[in-house]
C-alpha cells in the first residue's frame, strides 16, 4: 500500500510532535514566519478569485472555489516544511500523550509558532496593501478583503469560538491524512477536501486571520475600497482591539479545542492510548490495533 495505517498515522504524529519541540527556537520561529505568510498567500488567492464569483455563479459555487484556491496555503505549508500553529495543535499534543514531549516544551513550541505566524501573517497583509493589488477590477479586490475583515469581527464570541473549533478539525484532519501519504500527489489530495471544505463553510482558522484582519483595517483608511464594498459608515468596528478580543482570541481558543481534543486527543485514545489495567494485573498493554 502506498499509504499509512491509521495506527502507523498515530506513531507518524507523535514522531513529528517530537521532532518539532526539539527544534532550536529559532529555527522554529524561522519556520512559523514563513507558515504565516505561507496561509495568508492562501487567503489572498482566495480573496482575488471570490471577489465577484458569486454575483454570477452564486454563493455555493464561490464557496467551493474559494475554498478550493485557499488549500494553496496549506500545500506551501506541508510540502515547503513549515511550521502552523494550527497543525501543531494536533501532532505536539499526540507527542505529548504519548509521552514523547513535555506538556511546557508543548507550550513553549505554541507560543513561538504562534507569534512567528503572525509576523508572516502581518507582514503579507502589509505587502499587499503596500502593493495596491486592492484596487483591481475598479476596487472590488479591495472590498472583498474589506468585506471578509468586517464579517470576521462582527462575530458574537461564541460564534468565533465554535468556528474555530470546527474549522482546525478539519484542518488537523488535513495534516493527519497528509501523514498517510507517501508522494507529492497523495499528500496535496488529501488535504485539498478538508481545507476547501473549511473555507467553504465559513469555518474560523486563527492565523488566516492574522492576515485578512489586518488587510481590512488598513483598507477601512481607503474610501474607494469602502464606497464600493457599501460599508460606509459601517466599519467603526473594525480596529485591533476589537480583532484581538472578538476573533483572533476566540477563535485561536477553539482552533486548540478542535484540533488538540477532536483530533489529537481522540486519535491518541483510539491507537497510542494505553488500555486500563485490570486488578492484580502488573504493567499495562496498548490499546487494540496498537504496539
Amino acid at each position: 500500500m502506498n499509504m499509512l495505517l491509521p495506527v502507523e498515522i498515530a506513531r507518524a504524529a507523535s514522531a513529528m510532535g517530537a521532532k518539532k519541540a526539539e527544534m532550536p527556537h529559532a529555527r522554529m520561529f524561522s519556520l512559523a514566519v514563513l507558515a504565516g505568510a505561507y496561509i495568508a498567500f492562501g487567503g489572498n488567492f482566495a480573496t482575488v478569485v471570490s471577489s465577484d464569483l458569486s454575483k454570477y455563479f452564486g454563493y455555493g459555487f464561490a464557496q467551493l472555489v474559494t475554498g478550493a484556491v485557499f488549500a494553496l496555503g496549506l500545500t506551501l505549508v506541508v510540502l515547503g516544511g513549515a511550521e502552523l500553529f494550527t497543525g501543531n495543535n494536533m501532532v505536539l499534543t499526540v507527542a505529548a500523550l504519548d509521552g514523547a514531549v513535555s506538556w511546557p516544551a508543548v507550550a513553549r513550541a505554541w507560543a513561538i509558532v504562534y507569534a512567528g505566524n503572525f509576523v508572516g501573517a502581518l507582514l503579507m497583509s502589509s505587502l499587499a496593501y503596500a502593493s495596491g493589488q486592492w484596487a483591481a477590477a475598479n476596487f472590488q479586490v479591495g472590498a472583498r478583503a474589506l468585506a471578509i475583515a468586517n464579517a470576521k469581527v462582527g462575530l458574537t464570541l461564541s460564534q468565533a469560538f465554535f468556528r474555530g473549533v470546527l474549522c482546525n478539525w478539519l484542518v488537523c484532519l488535513a495534516v493527519w491524512l497528509t501523514l498517510a501519504a507517501k508522494d507529492v500527489a497523495g499528500k496535496v489530495s488529501a488535504l485539498f477536501f478538508p481545507i476547501a471544505a473549511f473555507v467553504a463553510c465559513g469555518f474560523e482558522h486563527s492565523i488566516a486571520n492574522m492576515y485578512f484582519v489586518p488587510l481590512g483595517i488598513f483598507l477601512g483608511r481607503v474610501e474607494p475600497v469602502v464606497a464600493a464594498a457599501g460599508l460606509s459608515g459601517k466599519i467603526a468596528g473594525l480596529g485591533w482591539w476589537t480583532f484581538v478580543t472578538r476573533n483572533l482570541l476566540p477563535v485561536t481558543a477553539g482552533n486548540i479545542v478542535g484540533g488538540a481534543v477532536f483530533v489529537g486527543l481522540a486519535y491518541w485514545y483510539a491507537y497510542l492510548g494505553r488500555a486500563p489495567v485490570a486488578p492484580g494485573a502488573s504493567g499495562s498493554t496498548r490499546s487494540p490495533g496498537s504496539t
